[in-house]
């Protein structure tokens, strides 16, 4: 028989998922546009998992919803216990009043009656009740007027979840859209397995694997082991900066799958053969517009990762310098993988060709590749050339990315060295010593590190 329920669908030989399209105010909150989960090889199967997925599914778009209607983290409302405290101990500093103070020693308590008068302010601001109280009290007085009356004698709040998270989005992630909503992602993630809002040092190695396994439900191994990374890092960075002694962080350590089940790196992505990379460079200059053209054979010719060329400015283009090269670094609209990826790269026959070009069809603008030069933008250039490359090649290990290791296979090839093939691909080799030397210097080794691997032709 055929089903007939809502977002299900039918893949072929891959069996069946629930494919549902996320309403568009709400695909910047949960960071992608479709709810895809596997729900079995076979009908009956399918059937089964459906209820649970779909109920899955709706909890996701509801809490993302409610994420969306509901004040951001700096209104009043939603101040943690900890920020509540915090606020009020702000005010109290403010206000030249003495932190120390534990409570009057007398009637005449100085002290004391300078707070009892700024609580009386405060509070005239509100409503009474029938019983003569204020009504209606903002979070923020509210915390102002504990601080107030029970001065140092108020404990401090134990740090959660939420403090957590909170703090290593204004500290590590900053205004990065995109970190932003991975982080949402993984939070919501772990709220889900966990229920509630939890004290880090409550935190138990249960807990952790309780969010692993829900993290497990419906996707990858390799994703989650990110995630997972996303809450080590956060919880790391609260131990240290709330200085939580004795608290230990129940993640670390903790895979997704263990080591001897885990797919090795070097199976997850395998590099192109020349036949295959003749054929799709064909079919790119033959259906593809001329930037992606462009930067298929820069990719080519560098070994760069598609985020590095897709993000170039004009300026980081250098076609008059002894060396032809590009600069690839941090800019406002493209973070690099890390300081090592820092690098200036030759560009050699096709390479030079296709940036001596691009450089033309840019004109005036900032970017080198202006449809690709945005926040996202790679993820863009990667689903396009993606299309061509899947025409081309079936194996879904092999993607624009299998560029990347055939210079890599190129360079050992051609016999070279493990430091200078780190140079050419912004790869770390861990020691103190890649932090030094010029970068002239550095160039030269790139230049023949590369006419080795892609002969004197390039």
């Amino acid at each position: 028989m055929k089903i007939d329920v809502k977002h299900i669908q039918k893949r072929g030989k891959a069996g069946w998922r629930y494919r549902r399209k996320i309403p568009e105010e709400l695909r910047n909150i949960l960071g992608k546009r479709e709810i895809l989960i596997p729900l079995g090889p076979t009908e009956a199967i399918a059937i089964k998992k459906y209820p649970r997925v779909h109920a899955e599914a709706e909890k996701l778009l509801l809490s993302a919803l409610s994420s969306k209607q509901a004040p951001s983290p700096n209104s009043h409302q939603s101040l943690t216990a900890l920020e509540q405290f915090k606020w009020g101990q702000q005010d109290v500093r403010r206000l030249q009043l003495d932190p120390e103070w534990s409570g009057a020693d007398d009637e005449h308590d100085s002290e004391a009656l300078k707070r009892e008068v700024i609580a009386e302010q405060i509070a005239a601001k509100y409503p009474l009740n029938d019983e003569g109280n204020p009504t209606g009290i903002s979070t923020k007085d509210a915390a102002t007027l504990r601080a107030l009356m029970y001065g140092a004698r108020l404990d401090q709040p134990v740090p959660t979840l939420e403090d957590a998270k909170r703090l290593y989005l204004k500290e590590r992630v900053g205004d990065d859209e995109t970190k932003q909503m991975e982080l949402e992602r993984v939070f919501n993630l772990v709220k889900e397995a966990l229920g509630k809002d939890r004290k880090l040092s409550s935190l138990k190695r249960e807990d952790a694997k309780e969010v692993r396994d829900h993290m497990l439900d419906g996707r990858k191994a390799s994703s989650v082991d990110r995630y997972l990374n996303v809450v080590r890092a956060m919880i790391n960075h609260a131990i240290r900066e709330f200085d939580l002694a004795g608290v230990i962080n129940p993640f670390m350590n903790l895979e997704a799958a263990p080591k001897d089940k885990a797919e090795p790196d070097k199976d997850k992505r395998r590099p192109f053969t020349q036949a295959e990379v003749t054929a799709i460079t064909a079919r790119i200059a033959y259906h593809a517009k001329a930037d992606l053209q462009y930067i298929w054979t820069i990719l080519n010719g560098t070994g760069c990762r598609l985020a590095e060329v897709s993000g170039l400015r004009v300026a980081d283009v250098h076609l008059d310098h002894a060396i032809p090269h590009i600069t690839v670094e941090w800019h406002d609209d493209r973070r690099i993988k890390n300081k090592v990826s820092r690098r200036n790269v030759p560009l050699r026959g096709g390479a030079l060709e296709a940036a001596t070009e691009a450089v033309k069809a840019a004109g005036n603008a900032t970017m080198l590749f202006p449809t690709y030069g945005r926040p996202k933008g790679a993820s863009s250039a990667s689903a396009a050339l993606g299309k061509h490359v899947r025409a081309c090649v079936t194996d879904p290990k092999a993607t624009t990315h299998s560029l990347r290791h055939l210079m890599k296979d190129r360079l050992r090839l051609a016999g070279v060295s493990k430091s200078d093939q780190d140079i050419v691909l912004g790869h770390s080799s861990g020691s103190v010593g890649e932090d030094y030397g010029g970068d002239e210097a550095r160039l030269e080794v790139a230049r023949r590190a590369l006419e080795k691997a892609l002969g004197s032709g390039g």
